[in-house]
């Protein structure tokens, strides 16, 4: 019998894969509320965020429903053929929003401190432009996603190195993945994106000012408060 390959799987992978399991044995069963996250992290030895991309990994698969306010509900059995989930299913190789988002801290900082650096005009004024389009769509009640997308693009773009640049798309590709956008959905409304709004904002001009330092800072501190919202409780998801 020949060897098949070995594929490494993500830990949030490895999680819903051992909750799924649970339901499917009916450890959990349909119409039942699963236990609070903290209460799944204590047991399963790992981090909040990982559970929650679990969770939000199931919700798209159709496994549990998540009800803000109320809590994590069993919709179906669990059972399934790999490769039959559901449309939009996260890839086995998708990373962890959340945990791409503490590493986009950790790079797009120093991305940032290098625009601040080496910035031409034309590309501070691509900034610019789109954090006017940011809140243009912001307030005609349109999530800014693409203006959002365009403003990290075009700080990568004015780093001035290819490497940091292309990581950077490479962020993007992830954050428009079905756990990504599905986290958005539960995390993202009017008073998120008004103070992401003033972060950008920070950002840029500590670029037009061509403080290094302050880029970094600002950049990180944008990205740790973002993780935060995105980490918040459940009860106040999708509240203003």
């Amino acid at each position: 019998m020949p060897l098949q390959s070995v594929e490494p799987q993500r830990l949030y992978r490895q999680i819903a894969e051992q909750l799924r399991s649970l339901i499917a044995q009916g450890e959990f069963t349909p119409g039942s509320r699963l236990p609070a996250e903290r209460d799944l992290a204590r047991q399963l030895g790992v981090s909040r965020p990982s559970v929650r991309e679990a969770l939000i990994a199931l919700e798209i698969e159709d496994v549990v429903d998540v009800r803000t306010g109320s809590g994590i509900y069993v919709v179906q059995a669990g059972l399934r053929s790999e490769g039959n989930g559901s449309a939009g299913s996260p890839e086995p190789a998708e990373w962890g929003p959340l945990e791409l988002m503490r590493a986009r801290e950790l790079v797009e900082g120093e991305v940032a401190a290098l625009a601040a650096r080496n910035a031409r005009k034309t590309q501070i004024a691509a900034m610019s432009g789109a954090l006017a389009r940011m809140h243009e769509d912001a307030s005609a009640g349109i999530v800014p996603r693409s203006g959002d997308q365009a403003f990290h693009t075009a700080v990568a773009q004015a780093c001035g190195n290819e490497v940091l640049r292309d990581t950077v798309h490479g962020y993007w590709q992830a954050r428009s993945g079905p756990l990504s956008e599905r986290l958005g959905d539960h995390f993202e409304n009017p008073a998120s994106w008004s103070a992401a709004l003033v972060e950008h904002t920070a950002v840029l001009e500590a670029i037009r000012a061509r403080d290094s330092q302050g880029a970094r800072s600002a950049m990180q501190t944008h990205l740790k408060k973002a993780y935060n919202r995105y980490s918040a409780s459940w009860r106040r998801a999708n509240s203003s």
